[in-house]
């Protein structure tokens, strides 16, 4: 079986760089050939430029297989055959309901990304897939706990596969940010890699034998579970499930033949952890620095507050926010970084310089990038789309590279298998 990849909603490469352990000299990009990206989708609706592209393109070059169109309008028979999908989607409203006529069945909102993956589930049927995506898509919507994930895991079903998922936090592994995703692997039932799982108990599954737990090793302390299931003799169809399915997941679990198994589980790392000190440039440009009126405002938005506020009745009430540590640890991981990075807000980390003289400044582009394991420069492109503040964009929208490449190594022993 040929180690060939679709990355779709691609950014600036997370996955590509993980998976095939990239790096970058300012001059050369150097990959190596563990996995064979055949092709590859990225497009930013919300703005005329499109520098996620330009960047993926320019480190990784121009190709008729690069894809800088709506995903939506993409003819999925017109993607190749490959072994793996991979992508990191949006969490989203993924209802469904059926039309009032019926007769198109199901119909999923349009714009709702999840609907594109599960057209190429069901239309090239990949023998493997790895997805990312924020922790809440374990319990949006609020007002139906679980329906969101549910429909996930009945559109795998509804195509063949069995998933496993877990909620990595990757500073309590030793990378060097608190940033919190959940992973989504699945495997087609024409697999030998399924016909060896399924021998296995879900516990066995989540605890000992599955992916995550093989490369992201959990206590073996028996905390909450639960279990449920969307099958068809549970739910007539996934309409059904967008209709009646509520459900407590937990940070980790599987889906095999329509039983649903979740565990709160805990971390088991005993190794180095990497600190926001770890990655800090020596030399850094005087534009970082931040000093007066704008320093004092930082040091409001760090503080705690509460704050007098209106409901849109006119009703008011008191809004509160504890502390966030001003300046920044840097013997610790760095904070979960958002797309907003060294913007004036309580979100961006803050530097200290000489705190005994009140000199502060915000991260680099160059440490956005180190924060998620991503080569020194790989965003700064020759591309007017690309702007000092995108750079710090596309890291807030990254993944943390040193995850997938450790998943990535395994899934390379699991295809020399299928052979």
């Amino acid at each position: 079986m040929d180690k060939t990849v679709v990355e779709l909603f691609a950014g600036v490469g997370g996955f590509r760089c993980g998976f095939n352990e990239v790096t970058y000299n300012g001059n050369e990009v150097t990959e190596k050939d563990n996995w064979d990206f055949i092709w590859a989708n990225q497009w930013e609706p919300s703005t005329k430029t499109q520098a996620a592209f330009d960047c993926y393109t320019e480190r990784f070059g121009a190709s008729e297989n690069h894809v800088c169109e709506d995903i939506g309008k993409v003819d999925k028979t017109t993607i190749p055959n490959h072994t793996l999908l991979v992508g990191g989607f949006p969490c989203q409203d993924y209802s469904v309901a059926r039309s009032l006529s019926n007769e198109k069945g199901i119909e999923g909102k349009k714009g709702v990304l999840w609907w594109e993956i599960a057209e190429v589930l069901e239309t090239k049927q990949p023998p493997f897939v790895l997805l990312e995506n924020v922790d809440r898509l374990l319990r949006s919507p609020s007002t139906q706990r679980g329906r969101d994930f549910g429909i996930m895991l009945r559109s795998f079903l509804d195509n063949g596969y069995a998933v496993e998922w877990r909620v990595i936090n990757a500073a309590e592994y030793g990378f060097p940010q608190k940033r919190r995703r959940v992973f989504i692997y699945a495997y087609h039932k024409s697999t030998n890699y399924f016909k060896d799982m399924i021998k296995y108990s879900a516990e066995q599954l989540v605890y000992t034998n599955g992916i995550f737990a093989t490369n992201f090793p959990i206590k073996d302390t028996q905390l909450e579970k639960g279990k449920s299931s969307i099958s068809k003799e549970d739910y007539e169809d996934i309409v059904s499930v967008s209709d009646e399915f509520d459900f407590h997941f937990y940070n980790a679990g599987c889906m095999i033949n329509g039983n649903v198994y979740t565990y709160k589980v805990e971390p088991n790392y005993s190794g180095e952890f990497t600190t926001l000190g770890d990655i800090l440039e020596t030399n850094f440009d005087d534009k970082y620095i931040i000093s007066g009126e704008k320093l004092e405002k930082w040091k409001y938005l760090k503080g705690s507050k509460k704050l007098e506020r209106k409901k849109p009745n006119g009703e008011t009430y008191c809004y509160s926010e504890g502390a966030i540590a001003f300046p920044d640890h840097l013997d610790a991981p760095a904070r979960t970084m958002l797309t907003s990075e060294s913007t004036t807000n309580r979100s961006s980390h803050i530097i200290g310089v000489n705190e005994e003289k009140d000199i502060y400044r915000t991260l680099t582009p160059v440490e956005a990038e180190r924060i998620q394991m991503f080569p020194d420069n790989w965003t700064n492109i020759e591309s007017k789309a690309m702007t000092e503040r995108r750079r710090y964009f596309m890291m807030g929208n990254a993944l943390v590279v040193g995850i997938v490449q450790k998943l990535g190594k395994y899934l390379e022993g699991v295809i020399e298998k299928e052979d």
